[in-house]
């Protein structure tokens, strides 16, 4: 009994946290895949975070911040599909999850960009956006609107 107690009442905390979590992200962007997409991008070094296979989709305010030296205007989205490689290959495998960014100047925390991780449904994936995604972004793209990728990356 003690047991049951126990385990309904870590599920009655930690249910409310996770729900909240998943429900901070918005959705994806219906049509995403439609918007200016970047090159395929290979990454086999298996100590990456980014290990694998990857595309940037930008919608038409991105791709003018892309195009005037990463300086993004409020609600520019950019959008990242992410997919393992086929073993034995370098080619696509199954999707794995995907990212998105979004500048809101609401988010101080973040520079003024909102962040949000999703499973490979589409789903939220309860990503923590200040510890998975901006201190990277702070670290390796601060001079850059805290955006990593460019112009380069997309083939014009």
């Amino acid at each position: 009994m003690k047991k049951f107690l126990c385990v309904t009442l870590l599920a009655a905390v930690l249910f409310p946290i996770i729900a909240a979590a998943a429900a901070s992200a918005p959705p994806l962007p219906r049509g995403y895949t439609a918007w200016k997409k970047s090159e395929r991008k290979l990454v086999t070094d298996k100590n990456s975070l980014f290990y694998g296979i990857h595309y940037i989709y930008a919608d038409k305010k991105a791709f003018q911040g892309y195009k005037a030296g990463n300086r993004f205007p409020e609600g520019s989205t950019i959008v990242v599909d992410y997919f393992n490689i086929k073993p034995g290959s370098d080619a696509d495998g199954p999707k794995n999850m995907v990212v998105m960014m979004r500048k809101d100047k609401r988010q101080k925390e973040t520079a003024g960009w909102l962040f949000a991780g999703y499973g490979a449904d589409g789903k939220p994936s309860g990503l923590d956006p200040v510890g998975t995604c901006f201190s990277c972004h702070q670290k390796d793209a601060a001079q850059r609107d805290h955006v990593i990728s460019t112009i380069k990356d997309f083939k014009l």
